[in-house]
């Protein structure tokens, strides 16, 4: 009798903290739909909603926004993947340096960053391209911490040795083993770091602000200060974008994962 007091107590305690937590989570949307769905009359309409794509600036820049989120996705999967990966696997005495180096952006304030990053853009501008797309490269460095802890995580609860070394010993060559092999078992942290990037990349206005780039977060605060029903309506959107594909994303794993286990041998 103990026992099943105790599971009920646990259960309204979990649903309480639950509820709690997505009250907390849930209001500033509900609050930003309401204002943005707001007329200058107090009436109910989606006038905001409707301008945006009447301020060619800021779908310029949203463009431009979707465009460095593509290319950070490139850059972590082409180049920090494979890296975090081989280390993983054949350099593990160098994990604790790698993941040192991928959690340093963490403690170095974005205004400090700026000051140490503004020379090489100034370089950057003169001599190269004055495109914000450059902006990849500094997003692909802010990234770092949460793509690593990812896939670090995907690849802790994965025996990838094993898989490994059965792909090498079947005559997988390395390109194989990495991309066929190794990569789709950890595809969950890998789409997790995806998406982590382009919250990173459509949330970020220190760096693109300080730095004189034109990106969504610049554009919105530009448009914020002559019409906030509009900054508030786009900034409502990104977060719903991003929380579709948060998921959509799991549901696409699980799909994939119980056809793998119904396909017929």
């Amino acid at each position: 009798m103990s026992n099943t007091k105790l599971g009920l107590g646990t259960k309204i305690w979990r649903r309480t903290i639950l509820i709690v937590v997505a009250f907390y989570l849930l209001l500033p949307i509900v609050a930003m739909a309401d204002f943005s769905t707001k007329t200058l009359s107090g009436k109910r309409g989606f006038d905001s909603w409707r301008a945006i794509f009447q301020q060619p600036d800021l779908i310029s820049a949203i463009i431009v926004s979707l465009e460095l989120a593509a290319i950070v996705i490139a850059l972590v999967f082409f180049l920090v993947v494979p890296t975090v990966v081989w280390v993983h696997l054949k350099l593990p005495r160098l994990r604790r340096a790698i993941e040192l180096i991928c959690l340093l952006p963490l403690a170095i304030p974005g205004i400090v960053l700026v000051v140490g990053v503004s020379s090489i853009y100034r370089w950057i501008s003169i001599h190269i391209s004055e495109s914000p797309l450059t902006l990849a490269a500094v997003y692909s460095m802010l990234v770092l911490p949460y793509t690593y802890r990812s896939l670090s995580a995907s690849l802790n609860s994965v025996d990838v040795h094993t898989l490994a070394e059965a792909a090498r010993t079947l005559g997988a060559s390395t390109y194989k083993m990495l991309f066929g092999i190794v990569m789709p078992t950890i595809r969950s942290g890998v789409m997790s770091g995806a998406v982590i990037s382009i919250a990173l990349v459509l949330g970020e206005f220190t760096l693109s602000s300080l730095l004189n780039f034109q990106t969504m977060q610049v554009e919105i605060n530009l448009v914020g200060q002559s019409d906030g029903g509009i900054a508030v309506a786009i900034s409502l959107a990104a977060l719903l974008f991003v929380f579709l594909l948060l998921v959509a994303i799991p549901t696409t794993i699980n799909r994939q994962n119980h056809e793998l286990e119904t396909e017929p041998v």
